[in-house]
């Protein structure tokens, strides 16, 4: 009782499928290697901006307007 089984995990899986379907856990599957892909490409990119002494920049998208924040000082 206190284990999991094979059973218990193909019972588990036939749930999932039947209640979000195989078109939506295909759509997640892709969605989530897309992220973990585009994650690793930041990185990597970071780590040669960094080695090659280059400041590194974010963008999120094209939309994305990038400004450089100012500390305001009193007068």
């Amino acid at each position: 009782m206190g284990s999991m089984s094979i059973w218990h995990w193909v019972l588990v899986l036939v749930v999932v499928v039947l209640v979000f379907g195989t078109g939506k856990l295909r759509n997640a599957g892709s969605d989530l290697g897309k992220a973990v892909k585009g994650f690793k490409d930041g990185v990597k990119g970071d780590e040669e901006k960094h080695a090659a002494g280059q400041p590194t920049q974010q963008v999120a998208d094209k939309s994305t307007i990038d400004v450089e924040t100012r500390e305001k000082t009193r007068h």
